[in-house]
C-alpha cells in the first residue's frame, strides 16, 4: 500500500493548533515563563547598543574615564542578565518540548492499542511511526522553540525601531524605506526554500525507502536477475534528489547575496547620511553607532520571522496528521453501559467478568468488510458446542479468516448476532473476549526481550515454574536449553534471533500459559520441518483438550481430529461435516483431501 504525503498548507490556519491546545495547556505557566525570559533577553539585547553610544560619547568622545567603573558594573549585570536569561530559556525549552513530545506519543500509543485490527491492515507501519515519532518531534520543537522565537523576533523589531525613532527620525525613514523591501523578498524566498526543502526531505525518503529494499531483498534481487531494473530505478531517484539539492543550492545562492547586497546599502546610506549629520553635530558619533548596529541587527529578526513562520504553515499538516490519527475512532467500540461494568482496554473491571465456557453461535449472521460492497456471508447460521474443535480447510484466498475474525470480535457482523455462551458477544466488552482467547499465528510474533518474558505474556503473573512447565509440554525446553542463556536468552527485534519453528514453540507455550477457553491456530505448521511440526502438534494436542478451537490449516494430520470441518470458498461455507463424511460426498474437500494425500504421501517418499 502506498500512502503519499499530504500536500502542506500554503496559508496561516487556526483550526490545527485549535486541535492542539489541549496538549500544551498543562504547560501554559512554563510558556508564559518562556515568553518572559524572550522579552527579557530581546530588551537586554535592544539594551546592547545603546551602552555602545553611551560608552563612545561619554569616555571616548570626551577622552575621559570618570564613571567607568559604574558603567562596567552595570553593562556587566546586564550581560549576567542575559545569560541567566538564555540559560533558564534553554533548559525551560528543553522540558517544554521533551514534555509535549512525551504527551503526544503517550496519548497516541493508548489510542493504537484500542483502533481495531481493521485499522492495522489497512496502515502501513512506517505512517504510524512518521506519525508517532517524527511529526510528534517536530511539533514539541516548533511550541518550546519556534512560536517563543517569534515572540522574540518581534519584541525586537518593535524595540528596535523605536529606540531607532528615539535616537533620529530622519536615519529612521531610510531603515523604514528599505526594510520593508528586504522583508517581502526574505517572506517569498523563505517560502521557496521551504517548498524545495520539503520536495528534497520527499525524495531523500524515496532514496532510503530504494536503499531499504536493495539490501533486504538482495538475495531475491539476485535469483530474479533484476540488479540492473534496481540499479537504474535507484539512478533515477539520485538525479531527482541532485536536482532538489540543486535547487535548493541556487535558491540559497540567490538568497543570501541580495540580502547581503539590500544589507550593504541599508549601511552605506545610514553612513552616508548619518555621518554629513554628525559632522554637521546634529547627532553625536555613538549615536550614529548605536543606530548601525539597531539598523544591521535587525535583519536577522526579520530573517527569523520569515523562517519560523514558514515553518509554522507547514507544520500544521503535520499537526493535522496526528490529530487525525488521534481522532480514528476504532471500527469496534464497547457501549458506554458495557464499559461500565466491565471497564475498557486500559481499565477493565475483571471482578465483573463472568468464566467463559466457550460456546458460540451465529445467528443469522450477514457480513461485508468495512471498504466493500459484496457480502461475504448471508444469513449464515452455525452452532459450535464448548470444546469443539473446528477446522476451516480452502485454498489461499478463500477468506478462510473472516469465520475466525467474526468469532473473535476483530470484526463484527453487518447484521446478525454472533452469541458466547448464548449471550451476544456486544453485551460484553472485546477485553473480556480477547482475554480469553489464545492464537497463535502462520509467522507469530515475539517481542524484543527474553525467552522468559515473551512466554510470560500468556500470563503476566505466571511464575517461573509455570514459564518452563509450559514449555515442556511443547518440548520447547530442549531447544531453549541449546542456547548459551537459556530462557534468559534474547530473542531479538521480532524474534529475528530465532527460526520460524522455534517462535511457533514459544509461541504456543505462551498460549498454554494463557490457558484459553478458545484457541486459534493459523496455519501454525505450514512453514516449518517435520520435526518442529511434530513437536508443534504435541503442543497443539494439548491445547485442544476441553477448548472451543478454529484450526486454519492445510496438514491432513491436524484436520482429520476436527470435530467439524468448514469448506470455505470465495467466502463462503460450501461444505461443512466431519472428515468421514466430507470424503463420502466426493464434493470440494475430497478434492482437496485427494491433492493433500498426495503432496504428502510424496513428501514423506522424498523424507
Amino acid at each position: 500500500m502506498n500512502y503519499y504525503e499530504e500536500e502542506c498548507y500554503s496559508s496561516f490556519n487556526i483550526k490545527p493548533w485549535l486541535k492542539l491546545r489541549r496538549f500544551f495547556k498543562p504547560y501554559t505557566k512554563k510558556l508564559i515563563g518562556l515568553t518572559i525570559l524572550m522579552f527579557v533577553t530581546a530588551l537586554m539585547d535592544l539594551s546592547i547598543p545603546l551602552f555602545q553610544k553611551y560608552a563612545v560619547d561619554s569616555f571616548i568622545a570626551k577622552n575621559t574615564m570618570e564613571g567607568l567603573n559604574s558603567f562596567i558594573g552595570v553593562y556587566a549585570a546586564v550581560l549576567i542578565t542575559m545569560a541567566l536569561a538564555v540559560t533558564l530559556f534553554i533548559r525551560l525549552a528543553i522540558v517544554v518540548e521533551m514534555h509535549i513530545g512525551m504527551d503526544l506519543r503517550k496519548e497516541i500509543f493508548e489510542h493504537l492499542q484500542n483502533l481495531s485490527l481493521s485499522y492495522y491492515n489497512t496502515t502501513p507501519v512506517g505512517y504510524i511511526l512518521a506519525r508517532t515519532l517524527s511529526d510528534t518531534n517536530k511539533i514539541g520543537s516548533m511550541i518550546a522553540w519556534g512560536l517563543v522565537d517569534v515572540f522574540w523576533s518581534f519584541a525586537y523589531v518593535i524595540g528596535a525601531f523605536i529606540a531607532m525613532f528615539m535616537l533620529n527620525v530622519r536615519l529612521t525613514l531610510i531603515v523604514g524605506l528599505v526594510v520593508p523591501l528586504m522583508a517581502v523578498i526574505t517572506v517569498y524566498f523563505q517560502n521557496k526554500i521551504l517548498f524545495t526543502s520539503r520536495q528534497l526531505r520527499k525524495v531523500n525518503s524515496k532514496m532510503t525507502a530504494s536503499f531499504n529494499e536493495g539490501i533486504t531483498g538482495a538475495k531475491t534481487s539476485k535469483t530474479l536477475v533484476i540488479e540492473d531494473k534496481n540499479l537504474m530505478e535507484f539512478k533515477k531517484i539520485s538525479s531527482e534528489l541532485e536536482l532538489s539539492a540543486v535547487n535548493l543550492s541556487r535558491i540559497n545562492a540567490l538568497y543570501i547575496p541580495i540580502i547581503v547586497f539590500f544589507g550593504s546599502v541599508l549601511t552605506a546610506l545610514v553612513l552616508a547620511r548619518g555621518g554629513i549629520l554628525a559632522m554637521d553635530k546634529i547627532i553625536q558619533i555613538g549615536t550614529l553607532s548605536a543606530f548601525l548596529s539597531y539598523a544591521v541587527n535587525i535583519f536577522e529578526p526579520i530573517q527569523q520571522l520569515a523562517r519560523t513562520f514558514a515553518e509554522i504553515i507547514s507544520l500544521q499538516a503535520n499537526i493535522e496528521r496526528v490529530m487525525d490519527l488521534l481522532e480514528k475512532e476504532p471500527l469496534i467500540k464497547d457501549r458506554e453501559d458495557v464499559i461500565r461494568v466491565y471497564g475498557d482496554n486500559i481499565n477493565p473491571k475483571r471482578e465483573n467478568w463472568e468464566e467463559i465456557q466457550g460456546e458460540i453461535e451465529f445467528k443469522n449472521v450477514t457480513f461485508k468488510y468495512p471498504d466493500g460492497d459484496e457480502e461475504v456471508l448471508k444469513n449464515f447460521n452455525l452452532h459450535i458446542p464448548a470444546g469443539t474443535n473446528v477446522a476451516i480447510v480452502g485454498e489461499t484466498g478463500a477468506g478462510k479468516s473472516t469465520l475466525v475474525n467474526l468469532a473473535c470480535r476483530f470484526f463484527e457482523p453487518t447484521e446478525g448476532e454472533i452469541l458466547i455462551d448464548g449471550k451476544d458477544y456486544r453485551e460484553r466488552s472485546q477485553l473480556w473476549l480477547h482475554s480469553n482467547i489464545g492464537y497463535v499465528l502462520q509467522t507469530p510474533h515475539l517481542f524484543s526481550g527474553t525467552i522468559k518474558e515473551n512466554i510470560r505474556y500468556g500470563n503476566l503473573d505466571a511464575r517461573d515454574e509455570d514459564i518452563m512447565e509450559a514449555a515442556k509440554i511443547v518440548s520447547a525446553d530442549a531447544i531453549i536449553n541449546k542456547f548459551e542463556k537459556g530462557y534468559y536468552s534474547h530473542v531479538g527485534e521480532g524474534g529475528d534471533r530465532l527460526s520460524t519453528g522455534e517462535k511457533q514453540l514459544i509461541s504456543i507455550a505462551r498460549a498454554i500459559l494463557a490457558n484459553p477457553k478458545i484457541f486459534v491456530l493459523d496455519e501454525a505448521t505450514s512453514s516449518v520441518d517435520t520435526y518442529t511440526e511434530k513437536l508443534i502438534q504435541k503442543g497443539i494436542e494439548y491445547l485442544l483438550k476441553g477448548r472451543t478451537s478454529f484450526i486454519i490449516a492445510h496438514r491432513l494430520s491436524t484436520i482429520k481430529r476436527a470435530d467439524i470441518i468448514l469448506v470455505v470458498n470465495n467466502g463462503k461455507i460450501i461444505e461443512r461435516g466431519t472428515n468421514k463424511e466430507l470424503i463420502a460426498k466426493k464434493g470440494h474437500y475430497y478434492n482437496l483431501y485427494t491433492k493433500q494425500f498426495e503432496e504428502e504421501r510424496t513428501l514423506e517418499v522424498l523424507q
